[in-house]
């Protein structure tokens, strides 16, 4: 039972006072390591389990033909053939995996509860444990690697944290912020415990990352400094989706769906015909947008992301991330564990 999944882990009364915040999101933390029930102190190994194709996961990377997908209780789906078929890998933990990255095809990265951070360099088939910070609270929302060597894990509470040695190390901080002309407030701005939610990369090289409570942030140079984006909406953000050129679209609460065309300065809302959360977006080949989220919602446009459509999955399950397979068909990933979805069952013509 995940009316928000973990993908959007933790849920803030916009405008409310800081203490009710916290509390309110405490609560839904204990709610959801009641569901999942996650070992926070031993560092065991993932159980196998025949039904995990079934559970809940939360994240999903391809490269090529390889496909991996995390979600609950440490499990970590791999599949050589564009999800066709699935094995389970031994993975050295067992709390809820939030997030996956892959630089390619052998050398991946995942990130969980406890503030885990794991990698492997085969593949999926071994991992060793990396990272981790019990008393921290709170998990790792995202992780993201610009190379082999430098990357980034943010997380619940405006964690920050960078590695320069493929992840043998890493060094725990805040987002430097800095001003910019015609990027909204930046410097000194009071971001510490703003849960950061997902980062990506434009194609011009572009970071952003996403946050509760209308924040926002855009790095133009790999990740040393960051300003912060005036926001369109004070709710928060679960996903964005960087397009062509400088356009982007960020969404998440209550279907709130945007669009900018200038690298976030400026923002148009997009009517998403839903009150879903969104969380998750993937483009396509030929331009197609999809934004899916709570509910089964799949969103779809063909106009660059100015308009968009509103399709179901059939079971109606919320749907926590999604990626383009090698072969042109998507793997969604959520509530109902992974999913190959082809062009056809979304009625899109090639």
């Amino acid at each position: 039972m995940k009316f928000s999944y973990i993908r959007s882990k933790v849920i803030s009364f916009s405008g409310q006072q800081r203490f009710f915040r916290y509390l309110f999101s405490m609560l839904v933390l204990l709610l959801v390591c009641s569901i999942i029930s996650p070992v926070f102190a031993t560092p065991v190994n993932s159980e196998y389990l025949p039904f995990v194709k079934k559970s809940l996961m939360l994240d999903v990377a391809a490269v090529d033909e390889f496909v991996a997908a995390v979600g609950e209780q440490g499990f970590v789906l791999l599949s050589s053939d564009t999800g066709k078929s699935w094995t389970q890998a031994e993975v050295p933990v067992q709390v809820a995996l939030t997030g996956v990255y892959f630089h390619n095809a052998k050398l991946g990265w995942a990130v969980g509860y406890d503030h885990v951070i794991i990698r492997t360099r085969d593949g999926g088939k071994s991992w060793v444990r990396l990272y981790d910070d019990i008393e921290a609270g709170g998990p790792l929302m995202d992780v993201f690697f610009l190379d082999a060597e430098n990357g980034f894990a943010i997380g619940t509470y405006g964690v920050f944290l960078k590695t320069t040695d493929g992840g043998d190390s890493w060094k725990a901080g805040m987002l430097n912020l800095v001003s910019a002309p015609g990027a909204g407030a930046g410097g000194e701005e009071e971001y510490a415990d703003y849960h950061l939610n997902q980062i990506a990369r434009s194609s011009s090289g572009k970071l952003y990352i996403v946050a509760e409570m209308g924040h926002m942030y855009r790095s133009d140079d790999n990740g040393l400094s960051w300003v912060a984006l005036s926001s369109p909406y004070v709710g928060s953000f679960f996903g964005v989706l960087p397009l062509e050129g400088e356009s982007l679209l960020m969404f998440g609460l209550r279907g709130n769906l945007f669009r900018s065309h200038d690298s976030g300065v400026s923002w148009l809302k997009v009517e998403s015909k839903t009150k879903a959360l969104l969380s998750s977006g993937v483009r396509l080949e030929d331009g197609t947008i999809l934004v899916c989220g709570n509910r089964g919602v799949v969103l779809i446009s063909q106009d660059s992301g100015h308009s968009f459509k509103v399709q179901r999955l059939p079971s109606r399950k919320g749907i926590s991330s999604s990626v383009l397979a090698d072969d042109g068909s998507l793997i969604f990933v959520g509530v109902f564990g992974v999913k190959k979805i082809t062009r056809s069952d979304l009625a899109l013509s090639k």
